[in-house]
């Protein structure tokens, strides 16, 4: 089995040096510790580059650690190296970090991808031995739900009896992983000054790493708890969605087309594309209506004096037209009278 430290001498197609497994794997756990004990919102977007760059970094290691073999089931925990033994919590810290990304759309996908390194972790500490516990199952979501159930979220799920010996047992059990898990960071807060001085001898470092390892354990199964109840969650909500009505938009009356013409063939096909369009001058509409006996002021009679008035100024032209004496006469006496009188003469009423 090759060690951690061959990874010092591989090297990029193009020369350089590729960075080292160690690095890879310091580099990630720093990103992760910044994040966990940061006092930011988790949807920040300092905090989200941080978990990135930590999820790359960790899965270029994970990438190399499979690349050299380093853990083999057909191994025991004792055969491993000391300075290989960091390298088992490659998937817890990716776990970790892939439940600290914050996206709507992809929450489900990204729990799933967290079960998976989680219960990849715990698999290895189980062919290892490292500590005792339970191994969760592969699946611990819906996907036992019936069918009914799963195409009817609105239909209950049946409520059976609560087995009270289960309840206790698993309440039990976390109670002991909680010891457990602050145990171990009391003896991790005692020898962490020695190691990272680099004055611990290498049974030190090693249980330094063993510690690390039992406590993501008891972290990855209280993970695992809470993905399986939100994975149940996130389905059933997209379940509901699936299944509601969507309401249809209000039906609008089809609208007819509006074309503006450009020419006079245009018009005779599509008409004038507005309803206002003259068909007559106003001259014609006067002549319409006068045959038809609709001005206002037809079908009224005149008066009578003006009738008399008009008949005997036709007459008297036509006596002048004809050369009569007595209209001559008559005509030439009113004008000599005219030139010796002036206008109004006699007029009493105007004091003339």
């Amino acid at each position: 089995m090759a060690a951690a430290e061959d990874t010092n001498s591989t090297q990029n197609p193009s020369g350089s040096d590729a960075p080292k497994l160690s690095d890879l794997l310091d580099r990630g756990w720093k990103l992760y510790d910044e994040v966990d004990t940061t006092n930011e919102s988790s949807s920040s977007n300092a905090v989200q580059v941080k978990v990135k760059r930590g999820i790359m970094q960790l899965e270029e290691a994970t990438r190399m650690v499979n690349q050299l073999n380093l853990f083999s089931r057909n191994e025991a925990l004792e055969e491993i190296p000391t300075t290989d033994l960091k390298y088992l919590l490659l998937p817890a810290l990716l776990g970790a970090l892939t439940m600290k990304q914050v996206n709507p759309s992809k929450r489900l996908e990204h729990v799933q991808a967290a079960h998976v390194y989680f219960r990849d972790f715990l698999q290895r500490c189980k062919d290892y031995d490292i500590c005792s516990f339970q191994l969760p199952r592969a699946s611990e979501d819906t996907t036992d739900t019936p069918t009914e159930e799963r195409m009817n979220p609105s239909v209950p799920m049946p409520m059976s009896q609560p087995d009270l010996i289960a309840m206790a047992t698993q309440r039990q059990a976390k109670i002991e992983r909680f010891n457990q898990r602050k145990e171990t960071e009391a003896k991790l807060s005692e020898i962490r000054g020695l190691v990272e001085s680099g004055s611990a001898d290498e049974e030190v470092v090693r249980d330094f790493y063993l510690l690390h390892v039992r406590r993501w354990v008891t972290l990855a199964l209280e993970e695992i708890d809470s993905i399986n109840q939100e994975i149940e969650i996130l389905k059933r909500m997209e379940l509901f969605k699936q299944s509601a009505p969507q309401p249809s938009p209000p039906k609008r009356p089809p609208m007819k087309p509006f074309i503006l013409t450009k020419d006079a063939m245009q018009a005779k096909v599509f008409g004038a594309g507005y309803p206002s369009l003259a068909t007559m001058t106003v001259d014609e509409w006067y002549d319409q209506h006068r045959r038809q006996g609709c001005l206002p002021d037809q079908g009224i009679p005149r008066s009578a004096d003006s009738n008399a008035e008009e008949d005997e100024r036709a007459e008297r032209e036509r006596k002048e037209e004809n050369d009569d004496e007595e209209a001559l006469q008559k005509a030439r006496d009113w004008d000599d009278w005219k030139d010796t009188h002036r206008r109004g003469y006699g007029n009493r009423k105007n004091m003339g």
